[in-house]
């Protein structure tokens, strides 16, 4: 079941290979996604010191939300995948020009799982 699809990226780029990978969110994250608040449109995937984040992507914040919380729609979320896949998208990235695109937000054996895919 799919949360938020980045539909402009499979029109920008040509995806040859695809990626799932888990997400580390807060709790008002969470609550915000399964209520259908997220937004994946101008997000993008980098690569920083061995891990993979992701920026840009939206999520708002339910108006019900602790006082005591102060959440940040945009901020910069790690990716987790295994050390063989981050290693192969290193390799691919740095030394054969590729990009890696967000692509679809889903729900994957109930948890929140982000298809990452590799584009030239």
């Amino acid at each position: 079941m799919s949360i938020a699809q980045n539909k402009k990226a499979f029109h920008d780029f040509f995806i040859e290979e695809k990626f799932e990978a888990g997400m580390v969110l807060e709790g008002w994250e969470v609550k915000a996604i399964r209520a259908g608040r997220a937004n994946l449109k101008e997000s993008y995937v980098i690569i920083r010191s061995g891990e993979i984040f992701l920026i840009g992507c939206h999520i708002s914040p339910l108006p019900t939300a602790s006082t005591h919380v102060h959440p940040d729609p945009v901020r910069t979320r790690k990716l987790l995948l295994h050390n063989e896949e981050i290693s192969k998208l290193i390799g691919k990235v740095e030394r054969a020009g590729y990009t890696l695109v967000p692509l679809d937000m889903h729900y994957s054996k109930g948890r929140i799982k982000l298809e990452i895919g590799l584009a030239k």
